[in-house]
């Protein structure tokens, strides 16, 4: 008869490594099953145009890696992870050639918005930063334990935070009185790809906001695979077995184990699982179009900010940024896009060969959108960096049914595994005292579909690892 485990984790995304590391650092017996060849997820790195060009064909950027309580808690400097900060964490354009910024540093951030709202902007962030940041961090990120009886640690702190972020981005931002300052709020806002005056929208901009100011926006060196390898080589370190290349259909084709974790979409536990139509009420939201450049230089920013950023956000106003998510939501195609962009090669030069750089910008469509939005993503480049098209060597597009074939966790193109509009943001995947358990009771779902949600933070891992090590310590 087989052994019996302790746990099996399906899925070597963020969250699938960090859950299997949780439970290997309380003595459990951990193996891990990836379908892929190589762990990761959402935070792969690979040549997707040129030889010699490494991109990151999910995530980029890591505003919540950096600020992770998880993460922060692991040594994965030690398997080789190093965070690398530009001068500016994110530059969002103007049309004049001008830009904002977010840096460490609340008061030139606040400065680059304008002198006449650099007061309210300060007022906005300043009460969340400093000795109690970390604590607020691990409390809004483990709000999927608190029914199940964690106390946070900062309890009027994240009250404060939670009359201030539960409220939509569209009033936030009407403490602003110009357009830069709105905008820079909506741009952050619109990472959910939901309209602006959805319930807690203003609470994703504020926790982007100081998340930059805390930790950065950083990228890792070498690439987002990077991050997964770390985790990947500490839980070898603890003894933790990965499988890579299985592809797992059901829950009976595993070995025999005391608790199973998923770090899959809730449609496909519910599959493999034989949980039925458990999930059908749980919706998958909005897509991005998404194209990888290798370029034959930097990008030619007009605005000298935009040069020493690693994320770049082109809208530029509110009205836009606005418009763009909820075109996306009601089924329609891109006109004007929000862009998210990031240019790693301005703090890490060996992503591409000597003088070029890889880039990569996304915008949001409709779910499952089959069309091409690569014309109006660089009319929109080319307005806040005359020349782009110039320097194109290669591209590689994503659009829905492409990242959905990347990711099977991405459902009809849909990163964030499962929409954030509505409710959503806040129930995920449905209303449930431990919103990680299932109707199986050694089944768990940890991936983007459970609290807090999607990010390269481990933190689903984390808490769902913290909802199974309850029940197997319980159990004896």
């Amino acid at each position: 008869m087989p052994a019996l485990r302790d746990v099996i984790v399906v899925g070597a995304g963020p969250n699938g490594l960090t859950a299997a590391v949780e439970l290997a650092r309380r003595g459990f017996s951990v193996e891990l099953f990836e379908a892929a060849d190589t762990v990761g997820g959402g935070a792969r790195t690979r040549e997707m145009t040129l030889p010699g060009f490494h991109h990151d064909p999910c995530s980029a950027a890591h505003p919540m890696g950096a600020n992770s309580p998880a993460f922060r808690r692991m040594p994965l400097e030690r398997h080789g992870l190093e965070w690398l900060h530009a001068p500016n964490a994110l530059a969002h354009p103007f049309s004049d050639g001008t830009a904002a910024v977010l840096t460490r540093s609340v008061g030139q951030s606040a400065m680059s918005l304008g002198p006449r709202d650099a007061g309210a902007y300060r007022r906005l962030v300043e009460p969340f930063l400093g000795a109690g940041w970390e604590a607020l961090c691990e409390d809004f990120l483990s709000l999927g334990l608190a029914l199940d009886g964690r106390l946070p640690k900062a309890p009027l702190r994240l009250a404060r935070f939670g009359l201030t972020g539960g409220q939509p981005a569209s009033w936030i931002a009407r403490r602003f009185r110009d357009e830069r300052a709105r905008g820079v709020f909506a741009g952050l806002a619109a990472h959910v790809g939901a309209p602006l005056g959805g319930v807690a929208t203003g609470g994703v901009a504020l926790m982007f906001a100081l998340m930059a100011h805390a930790e950065g926006w950083p990228v890792a060196q070498g690439g987002s695979q990077a991050i997964s390898d770390a985790l990947a080589g500490y839980l070898r370190e603890l003894g933790g077995v990965v499988h890579t290349g299985v592809e797992v259909r059901r829950l009976d084709e595993l070995p025999p184990a005391r608790a199973y974790v998923f770090d899959t979409s809730p449609w496909a536990l519910a599959r493999i699982a034989g949980l039925g139509r458990a999930y059908d009420g749980f919706r998958a939201g909005t897509s991005v179009f998404k194209i990888d450049y290798a370029l034959d230089g930097p990008v030619p920013w007009t605005a000298p900010e935009a040069r020493r950023a690693t994320t770049v956000h082109l809208g530029p106003t509110y009205r836009v940024i606005n418009d763009a998510v909820t075109r996306a939501v009601r089924g329609q195609a891109p006109t004007v896009p929000f862009l998210i962009t990031t240019q790693p090669g301005v703090v890490d030069p060996a992503r591409a060969p000597e003088g070029k750089q890889v880039f990569w910008a996304y915008g949001h469509v409709p779910g499952g959108w089959e069309g091409d939005a690569t014309r109006v993503v660089e009319a929109q480049l080319e307005r806040f960096a005359p020349g782009f098209r110039d320097l194109v060597l290669a591209r590689a597009v994503s659009g829905p049914p492409q990242l959905a074939a990347y990711n099977p966790n991405y459902v009809d193109g849909d990163i964030a595994s499962g929409a954030v509009t509505g409710l959503q943001l806040l129930i995920r995947p449905k209303l449930a005292r431990v919103p990680y358990a299932t109707a199986h009771p050694a089944v768990y779902l940890c991936s983007s579909a459970s609290p807090p949600g999607p990010g390269v933070h481990g933190m689903s891992g984390h808490n769902a690892a913290r909802a199974v090590w309850r029940r197997l310590r319980a159990e004896g």
